[in-house]
C-alpha cells in the first residue's frame, strides 16, 4: 500500500469513526461534567439588528444543508428508483436547493463573523475555539459552494452516487467505504474531510448548544401528562 492510498484509507475509512466517536462521547461527557458551559454565549444586546439577520439567515441555511445532506446521502438509492426519481434529477435538485441554502448560510455567517470581529466588546469575550469553529464553518461552506461547479460537469449523477455509497457504507459499518471515493474530485474529498473535522471539534466548542435545540423539539412532541383531580 502506497502512502497516498494509506492516507486515503485513513481519511475516508477510519477518520469518520474517530470523529463520530468523539462527537457523541465528547458531547455526553461535556453535558455530564460541564453543564454551565452548555450554551451559545450570545451577546444579544450588541448590534442586535446584525445579530438577528445573521443568526436567522445562518440557521435557516444550515438547517437546509443539514437535512439535505442527511436525506440526500443516507436515503437508499432503491427508494429514489421506486418513486421514479433518477440520479440526474436528484443531483440537479440537490444543486439548486443546496446552493440556495448554502448562500443563505454563507450570508448569515459572514454577518456573524463581521459582528464578532469588529465589535470590541464581543471580540474581548471571544475564545480561540470560537474563531476556529467560525472559520471551519466558513471554509466548509465555501468548499461546498465551489463543489457545485464540479457537480455541474457531472449532471448524470455518477459522482453523487459515489458519495452516497460512501456515506451509506460508513453508517452501516462496512469496511470498503473508502474505495468509493478513490477517483472523485479533490474538492469533494476536501469537503468531506473538513466536514468530519467539524464533528471532531464539536464537543469542545459552543456548538454543543445545538443538542438543546433537538431536545426542545422533543419536549414539544412529548406525550401529554395525565393529572388527576384530588378526590
Amino acid at each position: 500500500m502506497t502512502f497516498e492510498s494509506y492516507v486515503h484509507q485513513f481519511l475516508f475509512g477510519l477518520y469518520p469513526y474517530i470523529c463520530l466517536a468523539v462527537f457523541f462521547v465528547g458531547s455526553l461527557i461535556r453535558f455530564d461534567r460541564e453543564q454551565y458551559t452548555w450554551k451559545s454565549d450570545s451577546s444579544q444586546l450588541l448590534r442586535r439588528g446584525q445579530l438577528r439577520w445573521g443568526s436567522n439567515l445562518f440557521h435557516i441555511g444550515v438547517l437546509g444543508i443539514f437535512f439535505g445532506h442527511l436525506f440526500g446521502l443516507l436515503t437508499p438509492l432503491a427508494f429514489w428508483h421506486a418513486i421514479g426519481v433518477e440520479p440526474a434529477a436528484k443531483q440537479l435538485f440537490a444543486i439548486v436547493a443546496g446552493g440556495a441554502a448554502g448562500l443563505l448560510c454563507l450570508a448569515g455567517l459572514v454577518l456573524l463573523v463581521h459582528r464578532r470581529l469588529t465589535e470590541p466588546r464581543i471580540r474581548a469575550t471571544t475564545r480561540t475555539m470560537d474563531l476556529v469553529v467560525l472559520f471551519l464553518l466558513l471554509g466548509q461552506l465555501l468548499l461546498g459552494l465551489v463543489s457545485i461547479t464540479v457537480s455541474m460537469q457531472h449532471l448524470d449523477g455518477a459522482e453523487m452516487i459515489k458519495l452516497v455509497n460512501w456515506a451509506q457504507h460508513i453508517v452501516t459499518l462496512r469496511g470498503d467505504a473508502a474505495s468509493y471515493l478513490t477517483d472523485v474530485a479533490l474538492i469533494f474529498k476536501l469537503h468531506l474531510a473538513l466536514g468530519m473535522t467539524i464533528f471532531l471539534v464539536f464537543p469542545f466548542s459552543r456548538l454543543v448548544h445545538i443538542w438543546s435545540g433537538f431536545a426542545a423539539a422533543g419536549y414539544v412532541l412529548r406525550a401529554y401528562q395525565i393529572v388527576r383531580q384530588r378526590g
